[in-house]
């Protein structure tokens, strides 16, 4: 009896534990996904104060809103590009790595444009406002050559997938239409006929019934209409 309610026990605390393991991993996965919401809703939020300083404010304040939209942009545009082929590709994972040092230059570059966006001191502000655009361009220059790279290998893979496909296809629609076999001799006809009859001539490979399993469906294709029975 003792036995029994210690086994009785122990699954009591193992469940127990258990219960508090998807506890926490629950909550650690809630704060995760509100933290990634606020952190996406901070970031409109700026992007949309920045474009409209950009636009509305002249001068300095807005060459400085301007620059600091531009360097978001890009960043932000490189990242998505580079964390989308890396799932596809593994070769990215260096482009990726180089990205990331490019991205700590650029949290630089986009905490010295904030900073200058609350100094008082407008004309020394416009003192620095060609050296700040110089860092600008080299880092997204530099953002938009990985990007761009990305998405060309990206196309090129497709491409030449494409292509091995067309000659494929080709190959299999020249075999489709070799419905017939060459004429066979008066001779071999009548030698044959009298040896085989109908029910011994195999169906051509190109005939083949086609697959009755399951395919894909892609949103080009109709759906089949049932057959009606009188």
């Amino acid at each position: 009896m003792d036995a029994v309610i210690l086994i009785l026990t122990l699954l009591f605390v193992a469940f127990m534990a258990l219960g508090v393991y998807a506890g926490v991993k629950t909550v650690r996965a809630a704060k995760r996904g509100v933290d990634r919401t606020i952190t996406q809703a901070r970031r409109s939020v700026e992007d949309t104060t920045l474009r409209a300083k950009s636009f509305g404010q002249p001068g300095v304040p807005g060459e400085l809103a301007q620059l600091r939209l531009t360097l978001r942009t890009s960043m932000r545009a490189t990242q998505d590009a580079l964390n989308a082929g890396v799932a596809e590709d593994a070769s990215l994972s260096e482009s990726l790595g180089l990205f990331e040092r490019l991205s700590a230059h650029g949290r630089e570059l986009d905490d010295d444009l904030k900073r200058l966006e609350r100094e008082p001191d407008r004309a020394t502000v416009a003192t620095l406002l060609p050296g700040l655009k110089e860092r600008t361009e080299r880092i997204t220059h530099s953002a938009e050559s990985l990007r761009w790279a990305a998405r060309d290998r990206a196309r090129q893979f497709a491409d030449d997938d494409l292509a091995a496909l067309n000659a494929q296809i080709d190959l299999e629609a020249g075999a489709l239409r070799h419905w017939t076999t060459e004429e066979p001799s008066a001779e071999g006809a009548t030698a044959g006929d009298s040896w085989s009859g109908p029910a011994d001539k195999e169906t051509p490979p190109s005939l083949t019934p086609p697959d009755p399993r399951p395919r894909t469906e892609y949103p080009w294709q109709k759906s089949a209409k049932p057959e009606t029975t009188n």
